[in-house]
């Protein structure tokens, strides 16, 4: 993908061309500043390569991260949020052209998180003062918190409290590792999405409260791997009232069409060559 990194100003928009059967994972990179040598240091999702281009590296947890797959098995595109990596902000991810989807839908649906983590974030996973909340695999590497070794599998990885924390606020995110039912979405190949950062202020989603979800399982059917480190047209994003019941796990209330109506939202287009 080319540009591997830029500067995306409050409000700005800006469309990346995602080349065919794209599969890899998009972030935001907060609190960056620039040294007199020319040098790039972020304070979260840091990549390591001291400029403003990734050139393939990673971000560093915690991350809050979008997660593709485009044109895969059967022209599909599998994409995701991921907090398995920690959180550092707010993201939506939507389908061009996409609507109304039932509560729990799993095609051509909005994924994301929308809530504040940071605010509601456990003591022993705050980062960066306060600015990024860690997964309990990196605060703590346990192998039943990074479902590793004995645990390296659905039947034996199960949700932690650590996770459900996650998961409660954002149930269309992925929260641990094996949270695939609730968590990728899957979309006929060929659309363009809109990764939204930062989408809604927060005291609008702390008076909407955490939703409730259902315990992820195990799953058959899965979706192809999109890499984890041990790593055109219109976009319709809705208003503040359909963002916090996204937060909630509840879409049901998502308009038909209509444009962003929030303060500064910045947005990612990312666009089928």
């Amino acid at each position: 993908m080319d540009p591997t990194g830029f500067e995306l100003p409050p409000g700005a928009a800006r469309a990346v061309p995602a080349p065919s059967g794209w599969s890899g994972r998009l972030w935001a990179r907060t609190g960056c500043t620039q040294d007199a040598t020319g040098k790039v240091v972020c304070a979260t999702g840091d990549c390591g390569s001291g400029t403003l281009e990734c050139a393939g590296r990673g971000a560093e947890p915690p991350a809050t991260l979008a997660e593709f797959t485009l044109d895969s098995s059967g022209r599909n595109d599998f994409y995701d949020v991921s907090l398995v990596d920690g959180y550092n902000l707010p993201m939506l991810v939507e389908p061009a052209g996409s609507g109304a989807a039932a509560p729990g839908a799993t095609t051509c649906a909005p994924a994301g998180c929308a809530a504040d983590l940071n605010a509601r974030c456990p003591s022993e996973l705050r980062a960066v003062g306060g600015a990024a909340c860690r997964s309990a695999c990196d605060a703590f590497g346990k192998p039943e918190f990074c479902c590793s070794g004995a645990y390296a599998n659905p039947n034996t990885c199960r949700p932690t409290a650590y996770s459900q924390v996650f998961k409660s606020a954002c149930p269309r995110s992925y929260s641990y590792a094996y949270d695939d039912p609730t968590s990728t979405f899957t979309c006929a190949g060929g659309r363009d999405y809109a990764i939204t950062f930062c989408p809604v202020a927060t005291p609008s989603l702390k008076s909407a409260g955490p939703g409730s979800t259902t315990t992820p399982g195990a799953t058959t059917d899965a979706p192809p791997d999109i890499p984890r480190p041990g790593g055109g047209g219109g976009v319709m994003l809705g208003d503040n009232s359909w963002l916090a019941s996204l937060a909630t796990g509840d879409a049901s209330s998502a308009p038909a069409s209509g444009v962003a109506l929030l303060a500064a939202p910045l947005v990612l287009q990312l666009l089928r060559r």
